[in-house]
């Protein structure tokens, strides 16, 4: 999983955290986790096509969230940023080289690509599960002073 994933759940709890009544710049948001801008803004318009986050267009533009953090699953930003297709990906190279039989010598499915995928959907199945919701109720716990500090930043830039 790429770094983009976390850069845009942390970009969605950061815009929960200032309030959906500012939109702000990828550049803005890129800047309180010193990110390069242009790589988050690459995520966020990913986000953006998946109705995660709205982008507002004109001098006070940038993004907010398009929904409550309770309407958005981990899964969903997952999927936003690294597309739906699952992490293993089986070629049969079972099927090949020189220890390769007939193809009626072969089970439908191969035993790892079936351990993989069981894996993979267990692994959705909790990303599914969780809410960005959950997350930031954990964040507050573990930091209580973060979402404040951040709102501060925010409004002093």
């Amino acid at each position: 999983m790429s770094e983009g994933v976390e850069w845009a759940l942390h970009s969605c709890l950061n815009l929960a955290w200032i309030g959906s009544e500012r939109a702000i710049t990828a550049a803005r948001l890129a800047s309180y986790h010193e990110l390069p801008p242009a790589y988050l803004n690459k995520q966020l318009q990913a986000l953006a096509r998946a109705g995660i986050v709205t982008s507002v267009s004109g001098p006070k533009g940038g993004f907010r969230l398009a929904r409550g953090l309770d309407r958005i699953t981990l899964m969903d930003v997952v999927a936003a940023v690294e597309g739906p297709d699952e992490a293993f990906r089986c070629t049969e190279i079972r099927q090949k080289g020189p220890g390769a039989g007939p193809p009626e010598a072969y089970a439908a499915e191969c035993a790892i690509a079936g351990a993989m995928g069981r894996a993979d959907l267990a692994w959705r199945r909790e990303l599914m599960a969780q809410t960005l919701d959950d997350i930031r109720v954990r964040a507050e716990i573990q930091a209580p002073a973060a979402a404040e500090r951040l709102r501060h930043w925010f409004a002093n830039v």
